[in-house]
């Protein structure tokens, strides 16, 4: 035989070096659960070893992610129910405690690339992404909404917003507010292929943010459509995003390779809580080794054709591999 593929495969040395896709830490996005308050935090019951944290301890945290090589974080807010209403107003309140720690954290860590959700959901007394009116999600009366979401987070100091609420237009709306405002160095991480997944459960559970009533169907899109990210991604390429989002990562590898394959922007993968929540349950049971599959799960992700992975794997990654 001439061909014999085993031997680039005989040691660890060979293996090493014909590697062909390598996951960094410089690869991960944190995401972050942010609780008001001071010195509070709690474990997301449905995600193991994830907290919800206070501010003076969020600090704590980001800094210690930094010195493992972590440099990008998502935060995300726990509204508690007695600030949310049909029109989300507290998500461009100045004087929220989510706006608040925004600004603080630029100023402790200007170093650390921090973006923020644009959305209505965590807000919302309706639980929606948008305005909801006669049951339906109203599309550009959200905008609105939106651009004065962005505008009071872009006013913190962050270095680039998420639009994940998936209404028509909105980054063309987003983009034109920034950069009308001043804001023309905040980049748009969109939420262009954002399925109805059932892989959100932990998540929604993290923020307390599930509708009301009903589903997100009708914004979201079909778990069974693979064309129709490519229409959504030419959209937000033609609307100004920096960055294209796949979400969940795992069950849509093929969505991910796609955009990547169609765009030339960098392509960012969702590892949502479904996804770590599955890995982490099945490893407590030991059917499982959690840390390899955590790794091979990662690496799938980067081989796809994700250049940056939001994952709630990223400090216990980088702990493993420092």
């Amino acid at each position: 035989m001439n061909r014999r593929p085993r031997r680039n495969r005989s040691s660890k040395a060979i293996r090493d070096i014909t590697r062909e896709t390598l996951v960094t830490v410089n690869d991960f996005v944190f995401p972050l659960f942010l609780l008001e308050g001071q010195n509070q935090k709690s474990e997301v019951q449905s995600m193991p070893g994830i907290l919800r944290l206070s501010l003076d301890l969020m600090l704590k945290e980001i800094e210690e992610c930094l010195k493992l090589g972590i440099q990008s974080f998502d935060v995300f807010p726990v509204v508690e129910e007695h600030y949310k209403d049909k029109m989300a107003t507290k998500s461009y309140d100045p004087n929220f405690f989510y706006l608040i720690a925004l600004n603080t954290i630029k100023k402790e860590f200007p170093e650390a690339h921090i973006i923020t959700d644009v959305a209505m959901d965590p807000y919302s007394s309706d639980g929606h992404d948008g305005i909801v009116k006669n049951g339906k999600i109203l599309n550009d009366e959200t905008l609105e909404v939106l651009g004065q979401m962005t505008l009071a987070q872009a006013a913190t100091g962050i270095d680039m917003i998420g639009p994940s609420d998936m209404m028509d237009g909105r980054v063309g709306y987003l983009r034109e507010v920034l950069d009308e405002n001043g804001f023309q160095d905040v980049g748009i991480m969109s939420y262009t292929a954002k399925y109805a997944s059932a892989f959100y459960g932990p998540f929604r559970d993290a923020l307390d943010s599930a509708p009301k009533f009903g589903d997100k169907k009708t914004y979201q899109m079909d778990p069974a459509n693979r064309k129709e990210a490519i229409i959504e991604g030419e959209l937000d390429f033609l609307e100004g995003a920096d960055v294209l989002m796949v979400k969940p990562a795992l069950t849509y590898l093929d969505i991910i390779s796609d955009l990547k394959n169609e765009f030339d922007l960098p392509i960012a993968a969702y590892n949502v809580s479904g996804e770590y929540a599955m890995i982490k349950a099945a490893g407590e049971r030991g059917w499982l080794d959690a840390d390899r599959v955590r790794d091979e799960s990662l690496l799938s992700i980067k081989r796809a054709g994700a250049d940056i992975i939001l994952t709630y794997f990223a400090k216990e990654f980088a702990l493993a591999h420092k």
